[in-house]
């Protein structure tokens, strides 16, 4: 059974002012608990009904409860199974990663595409986000839910970007709606692509430490593409 000071404790969780604090965050449904069981981040307590049982048998800290318990502290509208809370990885930020390819995001705030771009990083290898500081926050269980997992493969840190721009020599590109065909360049094995604000773009001051502005090129009427999208489709260009 739950005590009301535990249920307490787990609500506070889907708030960024105490997942700082406590260095936890909160990871719902049966797909997420197993990726998370079977990645390198550690799970500090899962709470499962009777039926959920993890696809690698680990000795694990679950406590059992009902479904109507599950429900009272699921941030979720139909709570699936199990909601663990595991420790947040801390990613230091070192420079710009060389003889690779990585995506920067420069202040995304929608959790939905945040998470996206996680999971479309962690599609493609982009094993390393740089993320300004007005960035989401990659621990939000909004933003935990999209990634399918991938939050526990894709390291996010977070920076100023314009300043990591500055101190690197690896290429940089930039989602432009001013910028060259994309089409235009030929693949590349080093490189990191900014992705800018879903409605504001990529801020004056980043775009100045660009090498290359690069668009997709419109065919139909569409005023824009969603950040993710439009990220997808350039890192399936850029990265191949």
């Amino acid at each position: 059974m739950i005590s009301k000071n535990e249920a307490k404790y787990i609500q506070s969780l889907f708030q960024k002012k105490q997942r700082d604090i406590l260095g936890v965050f909160v990871a719902e449904g049966v797909k997420l608990a197993n990726e998370l069981i079977q990645s390198r981040i550690a799970i500090d307590k899962i709470y499962a009904t009777e039926d959920w049982e993890p696809e690698i048998p680990a000795p694990l800290p679950i406590q059992r409860v009902s479904d109507v318990e599950l429900a009272k502290i699921s941030g979720l509208q139909t709570p699936n199974k199990v909601l663990v809370i595991a420790k947040k990885p801390s990613y230091a930020f070192t420079g710009i990663p060389k003889k690779s390819c990585s995506l920067a995001l420069d202040g995304i705030q929608d959790p939905g595409n945040l998470g996206t771009l996680i999971r479309i990083a962690d599609w493609f290898g982009i094993t390393t986000i740089i993320a300004s500081e007005d960035t989401a926050d990659c621990f939000n269980p909004k933003v935990v839910q999209a990634t399918m997992g991938s939050i526990a493969r894709v390291e996010i840190v977070y920076t100023n970007i314009s300043k990591a721009l500055a101190n690197t020599n690896v290429p940089s590109f930039g989602a432009l709606l001013e910028g060259k065909d994309m089409h235009a360049y030929a693949p590349v094995k080093e490189g990191v692509l900014v992705i800018g604000n879903e409605s504001k773009g990529i801020r004056k001051e980043v775009i100045e430490q660009i090498d290359h502005a690069i668009h997709i090129p419109r065919r139909g009427q569409a005023e824009s593409l969603n950040a993710a999208v439009a990220a997808g489709i350039l890192i399936a260009h850029l990265y191949r």
